[in-house]
């Protein structure tokens, strides 16, 4: 991975704080274009493998999202 940013390494942070429902809801209902779902930044393998890591998408979480 090449040198971050301040503020790209302070997001991986945030991304690795957030819960499984936290990051369910953001998969789901997150805007057009969100960097973290950006196949160009580094945010995106960092988001995948902690969601999966977490469970990822379950069908209790499916359903408590609506």
């Amino acid at each position: 991975m090449p040198t971050l940013t301040d503020a790209e390494t302070k997001t991986i942070e945030t991304i690795n704080q957030m819960s499984q429902m936290e990051m369910a809801s953001l998969w789901r209902y997150a805007p057009s274009g969100h960097p973290y779902f950006d196949t160009t930044k580094p945010f995106f393998e960092v988001f995948d493998k902690r969601f999966m890591e977490l469970g990822g998408f379950t069908s209790e979480i499916s359903k408590a999202l609506g």
